[in-house]
């Protein structure tokens, strides 16, 4: 009696515990195609700490689940999210049944991104600075927005350059040392390779990196994360490039513990959609992952990218009213073939050995290592003692001569008729040959007396050694709180120097620098003088730069029931040196030798915090604070002649906030941002010819000169910009989805920055560091150029249960304006160095008039209507399908950015020159594409 009383007692407590279980819920996820099950599909409950993996047969198990109405979000690689609600009841398992997850049509339409962030808006060794921000496929439809739509109008995110976000590769910072910039030629054509990514939105914590304002852009190569099987595309474009193919193989972990990738491509075009761009690129990719065991795991990448592109060039409306927007001054005909002058080359192949280690249950540490080397080179012709050999020099058009006055009564002469005549037959001839008459530039070398060219085309190189090393430590220290620490290392060696390509017909060149106003400054090397130099010759300038860059990061993540929170901070230190080679005629104290190092020690912190109103509603706001060191290109204005280092330089201020609204439910995301953001203290560097800034000649018995080629350096820049980002998703039906996405933006200069530049011509042993300060700049309420400020989208998708989808956007953007030259903006520019004025203001300079010729472009606003659609099939196991994206389908005439030009330095020039109604040297624009298209055929096997 006694025993079976015990018996029932512990029958009735296992079954008392057994009802006390918490909710669970499970299900299974597989392939909506092929119906197979996904191994290592992230499943989780929103606004939870609860995320699991499914197994190999696509099964997961969510325990300890809390009770109520929850939304469940299945995520992988290659698939659209999918967002489900649930309701979970206490004690009880939840079994959701299968889950068909569908092909991510986006990572076709990443295909099809138009890359701008490299194209020609400088002549630089990373890309410009005005360029889309970081490109990537989020889930965010704001994000989306501003790539796929926007992108094409060189639309940054919160009006920042990619110099204040990050991206990484396997953990690895890869913007530049040199400018901050990351290099995206160096993994270009490699779509499917780097598909696995991460993305951070603004300061929000990362879990590899302190980061930046701008966002963090994680690419993970990890062989065993790639979806296994094989895919080969064609794509026919009529962009940057008109062809391209690629093929990738997966190979999938097998029962030894080896996983592996191939990937490779080639893209080219005989011209590109402006008139003398070529392009040539080959990529290579090859990921190999070996499990040791359950704690140890090695992955090895290579990554080599070779890119030739010929660049176009920005152009006056005078040129582009002559000869079209697709016009491009950098090329012409060489015995029949087309040349471009400017061709851009990169070729930097990269080596990744990381480890993973599990350590515990709870902790684990991911280490990379990376070499890099290879070389960057952009082309360009020089000339000595001829005329520029651009067909769009100022003294071949027409306004030349229709702007032109007398130098002694400054009155108009542009309207005589012996004038317009000539402007007439400058008209004729430039739109008879408006490109480079290669054929005559040969000729011209071939007829000199000595057999020396004077007309050759040379590249500025850059060749680097990079090594880093990053380690990342993830350890949970407690069910709430999780912890990231992590460092990293870089040591660049940078060479660079001027290489002779073509002498275009001669026998040599000669190292001179016509400009010099003596014997020892027109030599680029006092220990060589009076070189000639041949094809593969170094020449001009040569030099290293050596950079050791350290960086440490902690952050702790903070995960309750209603507010998660976070707080993170970091030190980095950062060492430049520049080494001559050269002991340059203008600096012979100060050019030949290493300088000395320059040291920048830099902290940052940042936090954040979440509310959650519900499982589908929350709060969130992010606050930063980053003292930035310069780049190392700020840093040395002037190296390819000296040593000098910019006076007075420090590091950057870096303040920024946002706050959102979110909403995620199954029928309706939405996100509604505010932000602000603060750089303080900046510096830039620009090189321009100025006429009228009155140069000292050095000879107080003659009159100073008005023009000479200036190194401007800007310092003390503040940036402010403010903004609202707004992103809505509404899915109308099973089959149809509505998207619309706003940005106003005031993005401003907040400081008269102090301007400057640097005098080669009056550099001597006593005056080492020639530099002209120039005072204040009143830049302050100017808005920054080269991206909209404002744009808008409203899209309609259908996408047929038979996996075909159609979709149309229409977007507008706005706002966008001209850079402004900061050197007419300075006392200097008012000032009459002529002999009779000794520094006077001009006579005509009025107040009203100095705003009029002052007063910011503002480019035109324009919308553009976009189409994509798709199709795929099953074929025996197999999957085929097209993607194809018409962007400006009404072929809209627009453009993306300009500057203006700094020639006429001073009232009287630019005054007289707009009083003409034809300026030579008014604002030079940058043109969208027109009509374009993107068709892409693959194959998944």
């Amino acid at each position: 009696m006694k025993k079976n009383l015990f018996c029932c007692l512990l029958l009735m407590i296992f079954a008392l515990g057994w009802s006390q279980q918490p909710a669970s819920v499970v299900g299974k996820v597989v392939d909506a195609k092929t119906q197979k099950p996904i191994s290592n599909v992230v499943v989780s409950i929103e606004n939870t700490n609860l995320t699991r993996l499914t197994n190999s047969e696509g099964v997961f198990v969510i325990d300890n689940a809390t009770a109520g109405s929850q939304i469940l979000k299945i995520s992988s690689v290659d698939y659209e999210t999918q967002l489900l609600p649930i309701e979970v009841t206490k004690y009880e398992k939840l079994d959701i049944g299968t889950i068909a997850l569908e092909d991510d049509k986006e990572v076709e339409q990443q295909m099809a991104l138009v890359t701008l962030t490299e194209n020609d808006l400088g002549d630089d060794n990373s890309g410009s600075e005005n360029t889309s921000g970081l490109l990537q496929a989020s889930r965010d439809v704001f994000q989306q927005s501003a790539a796929f739509n926007w992108g094409q109008a060189r639309f940054r995110m919160r009006g920042l350059d990619n110099e204040y976000g990050n991206i990484l590769i396997n953990g690895i910072t890869m913007n530049k040392i040199i400018d901050g910039r990351p290099q995206f030629g160096n993994w270009g054509g490699l779509n499917d390779a780097t598909r696995n990514q991460e993305f951070t939105n603004g300061s929000a914590p990362n879990d590899y990196i302190f980061g930046g304002i701008l966002g963090t852009q994680e690419i993970n190569t990890r062989a065993s994360l790639y979806r296994k099987g094989t895919r080969l595309s064609f794509a026919s474009t009529n962009t940057n490039y008109s062809g391209r193919v690629m093929a990738t193989h997966v190979s999938g972990m097998d029962k030894d513990g080896w996983a592996y990738v191939l990937s490779a491509g080639r893209r080219w075009a005989q011209e590109g959609y402006f008139e003398g761009t070529d392009y040539a690129a080959n990529s290579f990719f090859a990921s190999v992952e070996k499990r040791i065991n359950d704690n140890h795991t090695l992955n090895f990448t290579s990554i080599y990218a070779q890119n030739k592109r010929g660049r176009n060039s920005p152009n006056t409306n005078e040129v582009m009213n002559l000869v079209g927007n697709r016009y491009n001054s950098f090329w012409g005909f060489q015995e029949g073939r087309a040349r471009n002058s400017r061709d851009r080359e990169l070729e930097e192949p990269m080596f990744m050995l990381e480890h993973f280690w599990k350590v515990t249950s709870r902790t684990k540490i991911n280490t990379t290592v990376m070499y890099q080397m290879g070389q960057i080179g952009n082309s360009r012709l020089d000339f000595q003692g001829v005329d520029n050999p651009d067909p769009t020099y100022y003294r071949r058009l027409p306004s030349y001569f229709t702007s032109l006055f007398n130098d002694t009564t400054n009155a108009f002469e542009g309207n005589s008729p012996a004038n317009i005549a000539l402007a007439n037959g400058a008209r004729a001839r430039f739109i008879a040959n408006p490109q480079i008459n290669w054929d005559l530039l040969v000729n011209q070398n071939r007829s000199t007396a000595a057999g020396n060219s004077v007309v050759v085309q040379y590249e500025d190189r850059v060749d680097d050694k990079l090594w880093v090393a990053n380690t990342v430590l993830t350890t949970q220290l407690s069910d709430n709180i999780l912890m990231h620490a992590g460092g990293s290392f870089r040591k660049l060696e940078s060479s660079n120097f001027q290489n002779l390509q073509d002498l275009l017909g001669g026998k040599f060149f000669r190292d001179v620098d016509p400009f010099g106003q003596n014997a020892n400054q027109q030599l680029s090397d006092l220990n060589n003088p009076n070189r000639n130099v041949v094809v593969g010759d170094r020449y001009g300038y040569d030099y290293n730069m050596f950079a050791n860059v350290a960086d440490v990061f902690t952050q702790f993540k903070f995960n309750y029931n209603k507010i998660d929170f976070y707080l993170a901070q970091n030190y980095s230190r950062s060492e430049y040196q520049r080494e001559g080679l050269y002991r340059n005629g203008y600096y012979p104290t100060n050019s030949f030798g290493k300088s000395d190092n320059k040291v920048f020690d830099n902290f940052g912190f940042k936090g954040g915090l979440t509310y959650k109103i519900s499982g589908r509603q929350f709060l969130t706001g992010n606050a930063f604070y980053q003292t930035k060191a310069p780049s190392m290109r700020n840093v040395f204005p002037n190296a390819r002649v000296s040593n000098n280092a910019t006076l007075n330089i420090s590091n950057e201020n870096i303040t920024s906030g946002d706050v959102s609204y979110v909403i995620n439910t199954p029928k309706f995301k939405g996100r509604l941002t505010g932000y602000f953001s603060k750089v303080r203290n900046a510096t830039r560097t620009t090189f321009f010819f100025a006429d009228g800034v009155g140069i000292d000649d050095g000879d107080p018995a003659t009159n100073d000169e008005n023009g000479d080629f200036l190194a401007e350096t800007i310092t003390g820049l503040d940036r402010r910009n403010v903004g609202a980002e707004l992103g809505l998703e509404f899915q109308l039906s099973s089959t149809l989805k509505a998207t619309a996405t706003a940005a106003y933006g005031e993005f401003t200069f907040d400081s008269n920055p102090n301007a400057s530049y640097t005098q080669d011509s009056q550099a001597s042993a006593t005056k080492p560091n020639p530099i002209i300060n120039l005072g204040s700049s009143n830049m302050k309420g100017y808005r920054q150029g080269g991206t909209p400020q404002q744009a808008a989208s409203i899209g309609l998708e259908y996408r047929d249960p038979k996996f075909w989808f159609v979709g149309a956007n229409l977007n507008y953007l706005g706002a966008n304006y001209i850079d402004v030259a900061p050197i007419l903006r300075t006392a200097n520019f008012f000032k009459n160095f002529g002999a009779e004025q000794f520094g006077n203001p001009f006579s005509e300079a009025t107040a009203s008039r100095a705003r009029e010729l002052l007063k910011q472009e503002r480019l035109p606003d324009f919308m553009l209507l976009n189409m994509t659609g798709g199709k795929s099939w099953r074929v025996k196991g197999n999957t085929i399908g097209f993607f194809a994206t018409i962007n400006n389908l009404l072929d809209v005439q627009y453009k993306t950015g300009g500057f203006e030009q700094a020639r006429n330095a001073s009232f009287r020039e630019l005054n007289n020159d707009y009083v003409s109604g034809t300026p030579p040297f008014a604002p030079r624009y940058f043109m969208g594409f027109g009509r374009t298209y993107f068709v892409n055929l693959y194959i998944n096997f």
